[in-house]
């Protein structure tokens, strides 16, 4: 696989950064924060980013994670934090991507590419203008 574009391992690159704590139980037995406990902080995080764009324009309408991407660069270990930055990538008509990236002691440990779509209840519909618009407000900065 390859390693990721240089801007994503960058925190100065995601409009929002969440610090987590690391928890003893995250650890397996090499002594690095599994897998499955990295989903969990990604997700913690995609949670508050959520929360913290304020997003109107969804009510009546459900979003759902459609895929999930880790990509795992670098051991993290109990007891450092993590910081994880995130951001709004690509914008479709009815779903969007959010960006994250997990850093310890600086250095980008993991990458998280999450699809979220819009749904009505008998499907996907699409992205209310003012939902689109709080989403562009909250994008991913990219070189060029």
């Amino acid at each position: 696989m390859p390693r990721p574009e240089a801007w994503r391992l960058d925190p100065a690159s995601y409009p929002h950064h969440d610090v987590i704590q690391t928890r003893f139980q995250d650890l397996d037995v090499l002594g690095h924060i599994n897998n499955v406990a990295m989903a969990g902080l990604f997700e913690s995080a995609r949670v508050r980013f959520n929360r913290a764009m304020a997003l109107s324009g969804w009510h009546g309408h459900r979003w759902l994670v459609a895929n999930i991407t880790l990509n795992y660069l670098a051991e993290g270990h109990f007891p450092g934090d993590v910081e994880i930055s995130t951001g709004i990538s690509d914008i479709g008509t009815r779903s969007w991507q959010i960006l994250a990236a997990a850093f310890q002691d600086g250095d980008c440990i993991a990458t998280c590419d999450a699809v979220l779509v819009m749904s009505g209840g008998g499907g996907a519909t699409a992205l209310p203008e003012d939902f689109r618009a709080g989403l562009e407000r909250h994008r991913v900065t990219r070189p060029g």
